[in-house]
């Protein structure tokens, strides 16, 4: 839409935010404390999104205070050598590299929000530590990614017990409304204003039910998350996605990808996406996760993101933990996350014929898994020493369909798997968005997942806040910096 053909303004402004989740806070708060006057669009009844309703990781790291005072030597070569194989394959490396090695003053910035960190370690493998410790593994310590950088925990976790998300964007967004920025809630972004030297000059929105127009002097800033709420966004770019859960607030419908796509942007990586299979980790360490076949594929000990990504994109399901009675009764019952047992058996032949798997498959693989166990070697996949133990009846099957279910409140059988998409427009480290031929748009920037941020086609928890946070933060500061 041209300015010509909007409405006369009803607000003007220097930089428009567009979404207030953790990208968006970061972007107001940054262009705010640069002097430039801000107001964020949100459509929901307020801050938040996706970001609210996380588990509250950061992927932090290079030597920060809670890593020393946990006693590990850290640094930004070997965070980027762990992420760049992580993230992979080609993960953006300009991004990349200037995250991991402004990570420590990322982490200070969070810090200064007066968000708390203990320098403690959850020394285990989770989803989501059932404690408050400030530090805690991410597959640092798994092959082969330690073989590839020193292993170093980077998931840092605020002092809170549970999901963290909330306690982020409550900070971040008390910081951006006390520098100035105003939050326009349940209003809706619906066209982006060009003016006649086609610079992004405001936006068309909806507010309380009548169209009205925002200028913005400076520029405009998406931050409306990802596409995984739109059905045929997801059928065209991520169809292994579709049928599943969605890890969303219901509103990452690619509205902020359209709206670039509008004016000319270039997309990056809308095929990528992270899986979450409803799989304990603990319960996997100690035991073995298998597909549809009684085969296993993966070492369980690694980033359980990884587990799932290889699981739905490479596997035929279902899936099934196969575990025995002393590595279920080694993970506290707080920490099985609610899951039953689809079948217990004194034999793995029992266990086969029960879940429908290959005659003799499980017995094979459990018998290679348990010689490879007493030698201490997990010759297949390489699983950590720490975890390898032979299996022994009786036997527990736990089908990853049958869900979470922590508070007891039962749940129907899925599929077991949810996830959210991890591309979208193409943007400079500095956020600007760019054209099919790369060059910048003027007066348009965005950054968390409604752009392409620093992930490949891999996923690890932390990167979402870490880098929608550190980028929304530099194209906050751009876009208050333009003439």
């Amino acid at each position: 839409m041209t300015l010509a053909d909007a409405p006369a303004p009803f607000l003007e402004v220097d930089v428009l935010v567009v979404g207030m989740g953790c990208a968006g806070a970061a972007a107001a708060l940054e262009a705010a404390r640069a002097g430039a006057s801000v107001v964020v669009l949100e459509r929901a009844g307020g801050p938040g999104g996706s970001s609210a309703l996380s588990g509250g990781e950061l992927y932090l790291g290079g030597g920060t205070a809670v890593q020393q005072a946990c006693g590990y030597d850290d640094d930004p070569d070997q965070m980027y050598a762990y992420l760049h194989a992580a993230l992979g394959p080609h993960p953006d490396e300009e991004k990349l590299r200037l995250y991991c090695d402004g990570s420590v003053e990322h982490f200070e910035w969070f810090r200064s929000l007066g968000i708390e960190f203990r320098e403690s370690l959850y020394d285990g493998v989770s989803w989501l530590p059932p404690t408050e410790d400030g530090l805690m593994w991410l597959g640092e310590n798994a092959w082969p990614f330690s073989e590839l950088a020193r292993p170093a925990p980077r998931g840092h976790r605020p002092a809170i017990r549970g999901m963290g998300g909330k306690l982020l964007m409550d900070h971040l967004t008390e910081a951006a409304t006390a520098a100035g920025a105003e939050v326009h809630a349940d209003t809706r972004a619906l066209d982006l204003m060009v003016d006649d030297d086609g610079r992004v000059a405001g936006v068309l929105a909806r507010r309380h039910g009548s169209d009205v127009a925002y200028r913005a002097r400076r520029g405009v800033v998406l931050t409306t998350g990802g596409f995984v709420d739109d059905d045929a966004m997801v059928a065209a770019h991520v169809p292994a996605l579709i049928g599943h859960g969605k890890v969303s607030d219901g509103l990452d419908d690619g509205s902020g990808i359209r709206l670039g796509l509008s004016v000319g942007a270039a997309i990056r990586r809308l095929a990528s996406a992270q899986i979450a299979l409803t799989v304990v980790p603990s319960l996997a360490c100690r035991g073995v996760l298998v597909n549809g076949l009684g085969q296993r594929f993966v070492n369980e000990d690694v980033y359980p993101g990884r587990f799932s990504q290889a699981a739905v994109f490479h596997q035929p399901g279902p899936w099934f933990t196969i575990v025995d009675e002393k590595g279920w009764e080694d993970v506290p019952e707080p920490e099985r996350w609610g899951v039953q047992p689809v079948i217990v058996a004194e034999s793995l032949g029992e266990l086969e014929s029960e879940l429908g798997l290959p005659r003799g498959a499980l017995e094979e693989t459990v018998a290679r898994y348990n010689r490879d166990a007493a030698s201490g070697e997990d010759a297949l996949f390489h699983k950590a020493s720490r975890w390898l133990r032979p299996l022994e009846p009786p036997y527990a099957a736990i089908d990853a369909r049958d869900g979470f279910d922590p508070h007891g409140h039962g749940r129907r059988r899925g599929t077991g798997v949810s996830g959210f998409t991890l591309g979208g427009l193409r943007t400079s480290v500095d956020g600007a968005v760019l054209d099919t031929g790369g060059r910048p748009i003027p007066g348009l920037f965005a950054a968390g997942r409604a752009s392409s941020g620093i992930h490949g086609e891999g996923y690890v928890s932390g990167t979402s806040l870490g880098d929608g946070t550190f980028f929304g933060r530099r194209a906050g500061r751009t876009a208050a910096a333009e003439d």
